[in-house]
């Protein structure tokens, strides 16, 4: 199963709240769910221990990364140290982190969640937003990051 959805491109987003301290986690199954109200989703896996902190919370951050990011998403998926080390950012409307570089960012608040197997599926409302349009995402496909050159030769699409 892995193999075959592995063929299925992603992008790769970090979701960030502030608890007692800044907390975050990488995380490849995000997506836009609705326009109307405006919603998204993404599933944590249910061994998170970042996970069940940021729901107590309830509001969180979605920085999707830019595609010079890999090692962002390296440092917030491993487990035991302080992922913010080092890591540049800011708070955004609701205090959780908005990172440095990344390609867009999506404050939302927790509005359900559902059993999703071995992860939980997280819809959030979303409460603000924005993106770089000169920073384009991190893609991961097949078990490897896309190499970042490709994307010298994508233009950057503008507002429709």
């Amino acid at each position: 199963m892995r193999a075959v959805l592995g063929t299925f491109t992603t992008g790769v987003v970090v979701v960030t709240a502030m608890g007692a301290e800044p907390l975050g986690f990488t995380c490849q199954s995000f997506a836009s769910l609705s326009l109307e109200p405006p919603l998204i989703s993404f599933s944590p896996a249910r061994t998170s221990t970042t996970w069940p902190r940021i729901r107590e919370i309830g509001r969180f951050c979605i920085n999707v990364l830019a595609h010079d990011q890999a090692e962002l998403s390296e440092r917030f998926a491993r487990p035991g140290i302080d992922r913010f080390a080092g890591v540049e950012w800011r708070a955004g409307p609701s205090g959780a982190p908005i990172l440095a570089g990344i390609s867009a960012w999506i404050a939302g608040e927790l509005a359900g969640e559902y059993d999703g197997g071995d992860h939980t599926i997280v819809v959030g409302a979303v409460r603000a937003l924005e993106r770089d349009p000169e920073r384009h995402p991190l893609i991961f496909y097949r078990g490897h990051y896309a190499p970042s050159e490709h994307w010298q030769a994508w233009p950057v699409i503008g507002e429709r």
